[in-house]
């Protein structure tokens, strides 16, 4: 029998970007997963997370990937409403699955927890040695109280926990809202509009920050292998161990797409984290993972399924 077949799971934010590979990836294993909808369970209520395990009774697993996300815009114009939204929620939903006794979590962090300053690649154990940077602390702040949350549980109660910090995720399914979209989908985007047009294409900062870009079915890979095999109260890093800066990632989009406008850079606008590269090596150890998502190869992926979702 395989591993997965039968086994009952939540994933929370099942939705959403990472969570439609993550429960594709189950289902393909012959998980019987159910994903609770914002619209029928609000987990940032103690009503919503109660209803939801009425309804599902004791899961094997809880995946716990819901969240309010955002680009650096977003965070800078509503970091109250990003800290209490999903410090509510996650407080809410680890609570709840401590006392209906639900089996194995797996709860999400967010690279933007670490430090604004950070050694690169970042380690896990620098994880608390200082603030985050600041366009997306609150954020990132209400991801380290989860962490802490798991491990005050583990200490107390035994509750089996684990927490993994993906980096930057990109690919097909990615949010292309402008408002609200990442870099990558919001690059994309931007070239796309400029290419048709035949207008200049402005991007904010620099260019001289770094990050860490995971292609999102690698990511649910590594969620799976965690869940599977590892127990432990230590963070896990999942990135691809690559830094590309953002004038490269711009580079390497246009020459994806065939982009040969000019590019302004708006230095007036914030950069975010001035570097962003992760170390894995606890993943490869604890649990066998690595990315193989090669970074091209993904954008290529990504821009090709954009253009038929955005431009179609």
């Amino acid at each position: 029998m395989r591993y997965w077949e039968t086994r009952r799971v939540i994933v929370t934010g099942g939705a959403g970007f990472l969570g439609r590979h993550l429960v594709a990836a189950l289902q393909a294993e012959g998980a019987v997963v159910f994903v609770p909808r914002s619209k029928n369970y609000d987990l940032r209520t103690r009503n919503g997370v109660c209803h939801m395990f009425e309804d599902v009774g004791r899961p094997d697993f809880l995946f716990h990937l819901a969240a309010t996300v955002g680009g650096i815009g977003a965070n800078m114009e509503t970091p109250a409403d990003f800290l209490f939204q999903n410090t509510i929620m996650n407080t809410l939903v680890m609570e709840q699955a401590r006392i209906v006794n639900a089996g194995k979590i797996i709860a999400v962090g967010s690279v933007c927890s670490y430090p604004k300053w950070c050694p690169t690649p970042f380690v896990e154990d620098n994880l608390w040695n200082g603030y985050p940077e600041e366009t997306n602390a609150p954020y990132g702040e209400s991801k380290r109280a989860l962490l802490v949350h798991l491990q005050a549980m583990r200490r107390q109660y035994g509750i089996n926990g684990v927490y993994l910090i993906p980096t930057n995720l990109y690919g097909p399914g990615d949010n292309v809202n402008p408002s609200t979209s990442h870099v990558i989908p919001a690059l994309i985007l931007r070239m796309l509009d400029a290419q048709r047009k035949g207008e200049p294409l402005t991007v904010w900062g620099t260019g001289n920050a770094s990050r860490d870009f995971l292609y999102v079915s690698d990511c649910a890979q590594a969620l799976m292998l965690a869940a599977e095999w590892y127990s432990d109260g230590d963070p896990v890093n999942l990135g691809s161990g690559q830094e590309t800066t953002i004038a490269a990632l711009v580079q390497m989009l246009a020459d994806i797409i065939g982009y040969d406008g000019e590019i302004i850079w708006d230095k007036s606008r914030p950069d975010g984290q001035p570097r962003r590269v992760l170390n894995t090596n606890r993943a490869w150890h604890e649990f066998g993972w690595k990315a193989g998502t090669d970074l091209r190869d993904g954008l290529a992926q990504t821009v090709a399924w954009m253009k038929e979702v955005c431009i179609a």
